[in-house]
C-alpha cells in the first residue's frame, strides 16, 4: 500500500528545494524514511538534507521526531532550526 504525504519546505530550504509538493512512500514510512526518499534524488536534495544536516521537521504543524510514522494526507514540513536575536 502507498501513502501520499504534501511536503513543504520553509527559509533556506524552500529556497533551494521550492514550496514543497507530494511524496509517495511505502505504508508505515517514518520522517526518516522521507527524508531519504528525498536525498535519494542526488544534487540539491542530497547536499541540503544530508546526515548530520541540521534539519527539523514538523508533521502536521506539530514538531516530531524523524521515527514519526507517516499516514495518508499528513503534511510533512522540513525547515532549518530557527534562531532569534
Amino acid at each position: 500500500m502507498t501513502i501520499t504525504v504534501r511536503l513543504k519546505f520553509f527559509a533556506s530550504l524552500r529556497e533551494k528545494l521550492g514550496e514543497g509538493e507530494s511524496l509517495d512512500l511505502s505504508a508505515g514510512s517514518t520522517v526518516a524514511a522521507a527524508r531519504e526518499a528525498l536525498r535519494s534524488r542526488g544534487g540539491v536534495h542530497a547536499e541540503s538534507l544530508a546526515p548530520g544536516r541540521a534539519v527539523r521537521s514538523a508533521l502536521n504543524q506539530k514538531m516530531c521526531a524523524e521515527s514519526a510514522v507517516l499516514a495518508d494526507g499528513d503534511e510533512l514540513a522540513f525547515f532549518p532550526p530557527v534562531t532569534g536575536g
